[in-house]
């Protein structure tokens, strides 16, 4: 009996239980060199210098961390130390770590928050695009280039650095773990139907927005209906989010079709169901697409598309 036993180096000295039975009667229980020495002396395995290529004669278990190893397509079973769904993200938060610690990255070295705003703003709006594209493998890249930006934002402020945070109360030093314990936290606070005792119900979508409202106004301890709005997002989206918390406490429309016409456009849609920032989006591309069909439209007729006339531009704009 041919074993191949393939363990996970983030779990530390941990053995898949199903090899056991194949450890306790193979006649020689070996370890591959990428094998930890501690995991190799737990397993009482022999440990190999080099790599195997072929296996020995008799009943072997062998020990090793690569799936890919040489031997796994000869093998007569293969276990795998099973991880635990997130586990991946110990890798990314060492390959941080590694970046910003000496001898790493010079530039990630030289970031701060402050500069890495530019990008945290890029990522976002890509990761948007991809959604609105349906775009699956943009989707996935775009979702890591995100998580880039948490891991970074949280490893800088794990240095401690202050400025140019006011110090104070709760201005210590935090991390990656303390980030997501936070989110922990909120995520079962704000849902006590789920993590409850079951005194609270939810019976639909509806039902949860309005009592996330709630648990967040006491939480906050918010003394404005507006309390919270991201005054930093784009005018059509901000615009809308006011419009929806004033409506949400109770402000009459008529105070809301007393402002601004282009703030009233947006109220407006936002008012009829609709996602301004989402519709608005969705204009601009399609303008987009008509002024690229109209420049290709126009070399095909043999003109240079950076010197179109505007009788030019009537003539090949895509109609229907």
């Amino acid at each position: 009996m041919r074993t191949l036993v393939v363990l996970a180096d983030r779990l530390g000295a941990v053995l898949p239980a199903s090899a056991l039975p194949a450890l306790r009667t193979a006649d020689r229980v070996l370890a591959d060199p990428s094998v930890p020495a501690g995991l190799t002396e737990l397993a009482g395995a022999e440990r190999l210098a080099e790599t195997p290529t072929e296996w020995p004669d008799g009943s072997v278990a062998l020990l090793c961390t690569d799936l890919s190893h040489p031997l796994a397509g000869s093998a007569d079973e293969v276990h795998r130390t099973p991880e635990p769904t997130g586990a991946a993200l110990l890798d990314a938060v060492a390959v941080m770590d590694r970046l910003r610690s000496p001898g790493g990255c010079p530039w990630d070295a030289e970031q701060t928050h402050r500069s890495l705003l530019t990008y945290l703003v890029e990522e976002t709006y890509e990761l948007h695009e991809a959604v609105e594209e349906a775009d699956r493998p943009a989707l996935r890249e775009e979702l890591g280039d995100v998580l880039l930006q948490v891991l970074f934002h949280a490893r800088l402020a794990a240095e401690g650095a202050v400025k140019p945070f006011v110090a104070g109360p709760g201005a210590e030093a935090f991390g990656i773990d303390e980030v997501a314990a936070d989110l922990v936290r909120k995520l079962v606070d704000r849902h006590p139907h789920v993590f409850g005792s079951g005194a609270d119900v939810v019976h639909s979508a509806s039902d949860q927005e309005l009592r996330w409202d709630e648990l967040k106004r006491v939480e906050k301890q918010r003394e404005s209906s507006l309390d919270g709005v991201a005054m930093g997002q784009p005018a059509a989206a901000l615009a809308a989010k006011l419009v929806s918390r004033a409506r949400k406490a109770g402000l009459p429309t008529s105070l809301i079709d007393s402002a601004d016409p282009m703030f009233r456009a947006v109220a407006a849609a936002k008012l009829a169901g609709t996602d301004p920032e989402q519709e608005l989006r969705a204009a601009a591309r399609e303008f987009a697409s008509a002024v690229r069909a109209a420049e290709r439209a126009a070399v095909d007729a043999g003109l240079d598309p950076h010197a179109l006339t505007e009788e030019n531009w009537r003539q090949h704009w895509p109609t229907g």
